[in-house]
């Protein structure tokens, strides 16, 4: 999963929610001065990508990116699976995203003297551009995954999986809203009190 369901899956406390993204930010060696709450948070990421790459609905979703993109599938799903949760929000949680993204926001600021430099300016980057809520748009996504696509040794045009999204849009769709209450039955007490909608 990609971050929007990490933050989404998290205990509601500022430290907790960033450690649940710190795995993908930063090496496990930069990070290890940080409190026992980071600390769980991390650990809760990792209880989720296992669920995640290991489960058959998943894979599913895996087996409908076409190629030449299958080889970036899993990263892929994770960022259509972040659209869904996002464009419909609403069906899964009774607070706001905007209310969400928000406090989200402010906690990096508030945390942001415990945190290595690189972490801060990811963190930074995210805020300014209100990643989170943009995954709910699709010329948003695509910008992200291109984002994304650049990052590698050799850059791979990642925001042309738009397409794969878009020709199989209701499966995807279909996919994660049957993935995702499993996830959260597996998560079960640490789902964060705003997070309590039903599913879609």
């Amino acid at each position: 999963m990609n971050w929007l369901a990490h933050l989404y899956l998290s205990e509601p406390t500022p430290a907790f929610r960033i450690g649940n993204l710190l795995p993908d930010l930063a090496r496990v060696s930069m990070l290890a001065h940080l409190p026992a709450e980071f600390h769980r948070g991390m650990a809760q990421h990792h209880r989720i990508d296992a669920f995640t790459d290991s489960h058959a609905i998943v894979r599913r979703s895996i087996l409908r990116v076409d190629a030449p993109f299958r080889r970036y599938a899993g990263i892929l799903v994770d960022m259509f699976y972040d659209h869904f949760l996002a464009r419909d929000w609403s069906a899964w949680s009774p607070t706001p995203l905007t209310d969400f993204t928000t406090e989200v926001y402010t906690s990096f600021d508030t945390h942001g003297a415990l945190l290595p430099p690189e972490v801060c300016e990811r963190l930074a980057q995210m805020k300014a551009g209100d990643w989170l809520c943009s995954y709910g748009d699709l010329p948003a996504l695509a910008q992200t995954l291109g984002r994304i696509g650049r990052r590698f040794r050799q850059p791979v045009p990642l925001a042309e999986s738009i397409a794969t999204l878009e020709r199989h849009y209701e499966e995807f769709r279909a996919d994660f809203n049957a993935f995702f209450p499993e996830l959260r039955a597996h998560v079960g007490a640490a789902q964060p009190p705003a997070a309590l909608g039903k599913s879609p």
